[in-house]
């Protein structure tokens, strides 16, 4: 379906409470003009009503091949700094927003669109997916984040490699660097399922998750046991959680087994 509220470059599907948004400029290699920003600044900024989980796919062969270089026009050095904010800041709405995304992986996953499922919570790979930063052989540098996000994936000294030199990697080089968390042959229906999943929790532990454990991560020891002891109270204190827990103990949920 579309939505007035997006761009004819994204299309929304709604399945029960799980949003599928898909980049659909599968003629251009689905490369992300700044409408396509724009609308995901947008539509992750207020996810519509009842939606848990969102599954970020794409029409066609491939993800993404990044950044729609037929926008780029002559900007002075202000101008260019305020679209590579624009960037940032849409991508902080999918990073840091209200609902979990799990990213399908497959065909071009290059520059932009890299920096695109490097902003996801959970990275789905198929077998024909590719990543590469190719912005070092175009005079250019990264600009919607991936200096920040990706070496935290796969490392700096990885980061260095593939834009110094061009290297691509294939989806098994990928997913071994750190770039996908799961390999598979059917990308969505893995990503439905992961989807499935994530919107079954309680909304306060996928808050808990989006919200407190990346800024856990960031803070000092002493400011990071702080604040999980804040968020297990919180979370722990909800009628939701009292609820699965007798029922755990009462043995009407399962246990983790393999």
């Amino acid at each position: 379906m579309t939505s007035p509220l997006l761009p004819p470059t994204l299309r929304l599907e709604l399945r029960d409470d799980i949003a599928v948004l898909r980049l659909a400029r599968p003629e251009k290699r689905n490369a992300i003009d700044d409408a396509t920003v724009l609308g995901l600044e947008s539509f992750f900024g207020a996810p519509p009503p009842g939606v848990k989980a969102v599954v970020l796919d794409a029409v066609g062969d491939h993800f993404s091949a990044g950044l729609d270089l037929s926008e780029l026009t002559e900007r002075d050095a202000f101008e260019g700094l305020e679209h590579s904010m624009m960037w940032h800041r849409a991508f902080e709405r999918l990073e840091r927003g209200r609902v979990p995304v799990v990213a399908v992986l497959k065909g071009a996953v290059v520059g932009g669109g890299l920096e695109l499922a490097a902003a996801a919570h959970i990275r789905v790979a198929e077998p024909s997916a590719f990543y590469a930063l190719p912005e070092g052989q175009r005079g250019l540098f990264v600009g919607g984040g991936a200096s920040v996000r990706v070496p935290r994936l796969i490392g700096a000294h990885r980061m260095a490699d593939m834009m110094l030199t061009g290297r691509v990697l294939d989806a098994d080089e990928g997913h071994a660097a750190g770039l996908s968390h799961y390999r598979v042959e059917n990308g969505l229906e893995h990503a439905l399922e992961l989807a499935r999943k994530i919107a079954a929790n309680s909304p306060i532990t996928n808050f808990a998750v989006l919200q407190a454990l990346p800024r856990i991560a960031e803070a000092n020891p002493a400011e990071g046991y702080l604040m999980e002891a804040l968020m297990a109270a919180i979370a722990g204190g909800s009628a939701e959680a009292k609820e699965r827990m007798q029922a755990f103990l009462d043995k009407r949920a399962g246990k983790v087994g393999r």
